[in-house]
């Protein structure tokens, strides 16, 4: 089974997410996206986090009804923050059978050189990657090979949708209905 690795906090899941995997999904290179939910990226401040639970419930409504999208908290049982190959290392554990990709934007290539055991994760598994304005040219020195991808691109940010919650603003079809119904509840 192909499964297209996408990661994120999802602070929270938003529709460009969704977009992204769909879009991934439509290429016809996987038989499911599996959205995992990482409780702190070592790259980003855990301070602007909101509950991982939380995080992890929004995630599971907003993709309840594609039965080709799934959601794994298996970072929340890993040291903090999460690394990737950690990640990998516990997926091929509990389910060898599967090929994996990693399906991130173009913008996280400048940094994957800083990826703890970055050589270990490429003989892992492959990448897919989607052109985010700005990035579409971005050349990574530590893979051989990524597939490139003109996703659609909506420049919607979940730093944006939390920066209209702080300001009591709405965030209704930035994220899907029942995702705005769960932030509206909690």
């Amino acid at each position: 089974m192909r499964t297209g690795l996408y990661f994120g906090s999802f602070n929270p899941i938003h529709t460009g997410h969704l977009i992204i995997a769909q879009h991934m999904l439509n290429t016809g290179l996987f038989d499911e996206i599996r959205f995992i939910v990482s409780p702190q990226n070592p790259f980003k401040p855990a301070t602007d986090l909101m509950p991982e639970e939380l995080r992890l419930s929004m995630v599971k409504a907003a993709i309840s009804e594609n039965s080709k999208f799934t959601v794994s908290d298996v970072e929340f049982g890993l040291p903090k923050p999460s690394y990737t190959i950690q990640t990998l290392n516990r997926f091929r554990e509990m389910e060898a059978d599967k090929n994996y990709s990693i399906i991130m934007g173009s913008d996280n290539l400048r940094d994957l050189h800083l990826w703890k055991s970055i050589e270990e994760i490429a003989a892992i598994c492959s990448f897919d990657v989607y052109n985010r304005p700005g990035s579409e040219n971005t050349i990574c020195e530590v893979l051989a090979e990524i597939r490139r991808h003109d996703a659609p691109f909506l420049d919607i940010s979940a730093t944006h949708i939390r920066n209209l919650l702080n300001r009591g603003k709405s965030i209704r079809y930035l994220v899907p209905e029942v995702v705005f119904s769960i932030l509206n509840q909690s």
